[in-house]
């Protein structure tokens, strides 16, 4: 009885994508019947980097079908790979080659303003996403992906973040929530992540142990980098428990409320004003500022009003939110102008950072302003201001 496996996405209105049918054989080689829409011009391409990946994936007897809605070869290279997966063989994997700038790292202190959630089975979304200039880009494992498609989405991810150009923005995963996430930190940490969601979170023993589970994996790899963290709070008990989290590890840089979810826990229906999430939000915020991280606010779900947005990014930045969560490329320039400082902000940094320089080539251990004595976290708030007035265009380096 044949044995068919299939892996992949084609339709339509599906792009770069595309969807094999493995059937592994005993005898007679390789049996490819490829069917694309750039045949002309890739297809002797396509059927070469097939017959290479399967030779490495020690398969040399198959019969495979592909459709093909343009996929570029990292995603051939997954599609495959999650068939060979569901045939039983995961002995053996095909990394891709690493992009050199997907080689560097970042910061702990970088500026979130903005993360754009890209579903992580989909790849005709990751492709351009870095363009929008967002401050973290989310590859998500988790509420973006059916359940039967969780495996091909690890290994599609796993492939973008070697080959997919970010941009320059933060390359972020959220995966799934534990204990099933743990499992995805195999696929993710090896390969240059930046940055894991951990969504669902309810306590520290929950985001402890994706940290540790990171670490052991970093150690067997023998990499020694930084991979930070995010809780997503979307319970009642996750926001009473929100500054244990905050503290869980020093690893954690930022977290993130979750408002969907959340409102479903508390039983109410969400609304444009916020009343109903304002005391969770304000515990949010109030628990990241003790522990000194980031506090993120959730996604605002109107892809198509921005007046709303522009107006809920007032209302986040007033209650004390240093970013928040885009699920459309339109919504990131909005955000970005919302929590960009004021002119006034700026001018009053600026009197700061000059005070500072003097007191500084002057040999001065104390900072004043006329009357007013200025402390170093003020300085530091200060030079961030600047920062940010010089990557918005607010100030031009001389």
């Amino acid at each position: 009885m044949k044995e068919i496996k299939y892996a992949g996405n084609f339709g339509d209105k599906i792009r770069s994508d595309c969807a094999i049918s493995l059937e592994l054989k005993q005898s007679g080689g390789i049996e490819l019947q490829l069917e694309s829409k750039v045949e002309r011009m890739f297809g002797t391409e396509i059927r070469k980097q097939v017959q290479e990946l399967l030779h490495s994936l020690d398969v040399e007897h198959a019969r495979l079908e592909i459709r093909d809605s343009g996929a570029l070869p990292f995603v051939i290279a997954a599609r495959l790979e999650a068939a060979l997966e569901n045939t039983g063989r995961s002995d053996k994997s095909f990394i891709p080659e690493i992009l050199p700038q997907n080689l560097a790292e970042t910061e702990k202190d970088k500026s979130r303003f903005s993360r754009l959630y890209l579903p992580g089975n989909s790849p005709a979304m990751m492709l351009n996403a870095g363009i929008h200039q967002p401050d973290g880009i989310i590859l998500d494992l988790e509420d973006s992906v059916a359940p039967a498609k969780k495996a091909e989405a690890r290994l599609l991810v796993r492939n973008a973040l070697c080959q997919v150009d970010f941009y320059g923005a933060e390359r972020m995963v959220r995966i799934n929530q534990l204990p099933a996430g743990l499992e995805d930190l195999d696929y993710i940490v090896p390969h240059h992540v930046h940055l894991v969601l951990i969504p669902k979170c309810e306590n520290s023993r929950q985001v402890k142990e994706v940290d540790e589970r990171i670490q052991a994996i970093l150690r067997q790899e023998n990499q020694t980098r930084e991979i930070f963290l995010m809780p997503i709070i979307e319970s009642c008990l996750g926001v009473e428990n929100a500054f244990e989290m905050a503290c869980a590890s020093e690893r954690v840089v930022a977290m993130a409320i979750g408002l969907e979810d959340f409102t479903a826990d508390l039983g109410v229906a969400r609304t444009p004003g916020g009343e109903e999430s304002l005391y969770a939000r304000s515990r949010v915020v109030n628990a990241c500022k003790a522990a000194g991280i980031q506090p993120i606010d959730s996604v605002f779900s109107d892809v198509g009003d921005m007046d709303a947005l522009k107006e809920n990014v007032r209302q986040s930045r007033a209650l004390g939110f240093e970013g928040m969560g885009c699920i459309h490329p339109r919504q990131v320039p909005v955000i970005h102008e919302g929590f960009a400082p004021s002119e006034r902000e700026v001018q009053k940094a600026e009197k700061i950072v000059e005070a500072f320089a003097d007191a500084s080539a002057r040999g001065l251990g104390v900072i004043s302003i006329g009357s007013k004595m200025i402390d170093p976290p003020v300085v530091k708030r200060a030079q961030q201001t600047m920062k940010l007035a010089f990557r918005f265009g607010k100030r031009v380096k001389k």
